[in-house]
C-alpha cells in the first residue's frame, strides 16, 4: 500500500490534513528542512525531533557521490544510517545536475555529469535515479526530471517538458519493478504515528511496556494499526517553465501516468517572485484535490504561508539553514542581521514572541558575539532559531486552517532589516 493522505479541514483553497508514511504521520501543510547529505547543517537529530520536525529532505545527487548508495543501503538505508526514525523524502538529483551547468550533458537516455567533488564522470538515467533512491530508502522519492532554465523560449521549454514526461514513465516502470528492494521492505513496517516516531525504533521493538503504549497511541490516530503496512512512494513532477499552457499540459499528462502525489518543479530558478506565484496558482488548479501537492524549493517565511493558502501541502527550502549560517535571522518583528554592530550591547532576546531555546536563554549581544568570533555555536543557535521560526509558522498556518481562519504571516517586515 502506498502513502495515505487525508484532508481534515479547508479554508478557501488552503487545506489541513495528514500524510501517513511508513515512518510516521505528517501534519500538512508541512515545511521540510533540507538535510542534503543526511544532515541538517549544525543540527543533531535529537534536536530536530525536539523542534517537532516530521519529515526531512535528503539529496540523491550528493548522497550518491558520498558516501555512496550501497554504503547507506547496507547500514539500513537513510533512516538507519543517520539514526532518524521519522519520515524522509529524497529528490531525484535532477535539480542538482541542472545546477552543474557546464559540467553536464543531457540526452534522451539521461545526463552525463562531472562530480563537483573531484571532477569524475558519472551518468544518471531515470532508472539510475530510482535505483539510488530505492537504495536510500526514503518514504517518498521523486521521479527523475529535467529542470528547465530561466529564461527559456517556448520550444525549449516544451522539449524539456516532453523529456521529463518520458523520464517520468521510465521512472515509474523501474520503481514498480524494483520497489521491493527498499532496505526496510522485508520488515513490513506498520504505519507509525507522530507520537511513536519520537521513540527510537530499537527501544520501541525491545520494550514490551512501550509497545503497549504504542497500541494506545494508535487508537487515537487515523488510520493507524499493525495491519496498515505502507511502501515507499514515488511522486511525479510537473514542469513546463513559466508557460501556463505547458504547465497545464504537463500536469494532465503526469496525472495520466499516475502517481500517489505530485510536485511542482522548475521554480525558484531566477524568475520574478510574482511569476512564481502565477505559475504555482495556475498549476495547482490542474492537480488532483485528493493527492498531496509538493512545491519544491521555496521559500521565505512569507512565501510558505502564501503557498499554503493556495493549497500546497509540502514545501522545502535551504533558506532557514543557509541564512542562519550567514547571520540572517527571521523574527516576528522582522529580519535581523545579527552580525551588525548595533547588537553588541543589546540585552534583548532575539525574538520576544518566540518560545525556542535560543530566544528564551540568549541575548542578541551574545549571539552577535558568537557570530563575530566565528564560533561554531553561532551556526547551531542561529539554525535552531530559524528552523523553529519556520516550523512554528507552519503550525500557526495549520491551526488557522482548522479554525477556518485566514492564515497571515506575523510580520510583513521580515524582508527588511530591523531598524
Amino acid at each position: 500500500m502506498s502513502i495515505q493522505f487525508q484532508i481534515d479541514a479547508r479554508k478557501a483553497l488552503a487545506r489541513a490534513g495528514r500524510l501517513v508514511t511508513p515512518h510516521g504521520e505528517i501534519e500538512t501543510p508541512v515545511f521540510m528542512p533540507v538535510g542534503t547529505v543526511g544532515s541538517v547543517k549544525a543540527m543533531p537529530q535529537d534536536t530536530l525531533e525536539e523542534l517537532g520536525v516530521q519529515i526531512l529532505l535528503g539529496n540523491t545527487y550528493h548522497l550518491y557521490l558520498r558516501p555512496g548508495v550501497e554504503n547507506v543501503r547496507n547500514l539500513g538505508g537513510l533512516h538507519g544510517f543517520m539514526a532518524w526514525p521519522r519520515a524522509i523524502l529524497t529528490d531525484s538529483g535532477g535539480f542538482q545536475v541542472f545546477s552543474l551547468n557546464e559540467l553536464r550533458k543531457v540526452t534522451e537516455e539521461g545526463v552525463t555529469f562531472r562530480s563537483h567533488l573531484d571532477g569524475s564522470s558519472h551518468f544518471f538515467s531515470p532508472e539510475d535515479s530510482m535505483a539510488v533512491q530505492i537504495g536510500l530508502g526514503a518514504d517518498v522519492i521523486m521521479a527523475f526530471d529535467e529542470c528547465t532554465e530561466y529564461p527559456a523560449d517556448r520550444s525549449r521549454t516544451k522539449a524539456s517538458m516532453e523529456l521529463t514526461l518520458r523520464w517520468a514513465e521510465r521512472s515509474k516502470k523501474y520503481f514498480e519493478d524494483h520497489k521491493h528492494e527498499v532496505p526496510w521492505g522485508g520488515r513490513q513496517l506498520s504505519v507509525l504515528s507522530s507520537e511513536q516516531t519520537r521513540i527510537p525504533r530499537s527501544t520501541r521493538n525491545e520494550n514490551e511496556s512501550e509497545a503497549g503504549n504504542d497500541k494506545k497511541r494508535n487508537a487515537n490516530h487515523w488510520p493507524l494499526g499493525t495491519d496498515h503496512c505502507l511502501t515507499q512512494s514515488l511522486f511525479g513532477i510537473v514542469q513546463g517553465g513559466m508557460d501556463l499552457a505547458l504547465r497545464k499540459e504537463s500536469a494532465e499528462r503526469t496525472i495520466e501516468i499516475g502517481f500517489p502525489g505530485y510536485a511542482i518543479g522548475g521554480l525558484s530558478v531566477g524568475e520574478p517572485r510574482a511569476c512564481t506565484r502565477e505559475v504555482v496558482e495556475a498549476t495547482l488548479e490542474h492537480l488532483p484535490a485528493d493527492k498531496p501537492r509538493y512545491l519544491m524549493g521555496v521559500g521565505t517565511p512569507e512565501e510558505i504561508v502564501e503557498y499554503a493558502s493556495l493549497g500546497v501541502d509540502m514545501m522545502d527550502c535551504v533558506l532557514p539553514t543557509r541564512a542562519a549560517r550567514h547571520g540572517l535571522l527571521f523574527t516576528s518583528e522582522g529580519r535581523i542581521s545579527i552580525k551588525q554592530a548595533r547588537y553588541t550591547r543589546d540585552a534583548d532576546p532575539l525574538d520576544p514572541n518566540c518560545g525556542c531555546r535560543v530566544c528564551q536563554r540568549y541575548s542578541r549581544a551574545y549571539l552577535r558575539h558568537l557570530y563575530a568570533s566565528n564560533e561554531v555555536l553561532a551556526q547551531v543557535l542561529n539554525t535552531l532559531h530559524n528552523l523553529s521560526f519556520y516550523l512554528d509558522t507552519m503550525r500557526r498556518v495549520r491551526h488557522s486552517i482548522r479554525l477556518g481562519e485566514e492564515s497571515r504571516f506575523l510580520s510583513s517586515a521580515w524582508s527588511r532589516p530591523k531598524p
